[in-house]
Parts: C-alpha cells; sequence; structure tokens
C-alpha cells in the first residue's frame, strides 16, 4: 500500500463524519451551545442547522456523496447529515 492510498483512505473516513463531529463539538462545548441556541431561537432550527452543515462543505471544498445521507447522527442537534467524499 502507498503513503498516500493510506492518507487517502483515512481523510475519507473523516469526510463522512465530519459535519456530525461539529455538531457534537457545539454540542459539547458550552460556550458553543449558547450561542447555538441563541441562534436557534432568533433564526430557527432548520436555518442555522442547514447554515451550518453549507458552511462545513464550503469551508472543506467537500464533494457531496451523492444519496448518501446519514440519518443515524452521534449528536442529539441534528436528525440527518450529509456525508461527503
Amino acid at each position: 500500500m502507498e503513503i498516500k492510498d493510506f492518507v487517502d483512505e483515512v481523510i475519507a473516513c473523516k469526510n463522512k463524519t465530519i459535519t456530525d463531529e461539529v455538531f457534537l463539538l457545539i454540542q459539547n462545548n458550552r460556550n458553543f451551545m449558547q450561542k447555538y441556541l441563541a441562534l436557534v431561537e432568533e433564526k430557527g432550527l432548520g436555518v442555522v442547522n442547514r447554515h451550518i452543515g453549507q458552511a462545513v462543505w464550503r469551508k472543506y471544498n467537500l464533494t457531496p456523496d451523492s444519496g448518501s445521507i446519514n440519518k443515524e447522527p452521534q449528536s442529539t442537534l441534528i436528525s440527518s447529515y450529509q456525508e461527503f467524499e
């Protein structure tokens, strides 16, 4: 196995769960959670979560894995999330 192949495999695995991990970070950080809840109250849950998901996609220049929606996130802040290649 080549090093590049190994690294690509590891990164692809990480990309599959990155959105869930961002929401877990928010959920497990008191300061982030307070800010998140204030935004949800002001803007609405769907708007805030959609914006966060899109920001992750843009920030890391990820490509949506067509049709791959994970409906079993670890974070309780979301009910599903898009997996990326």
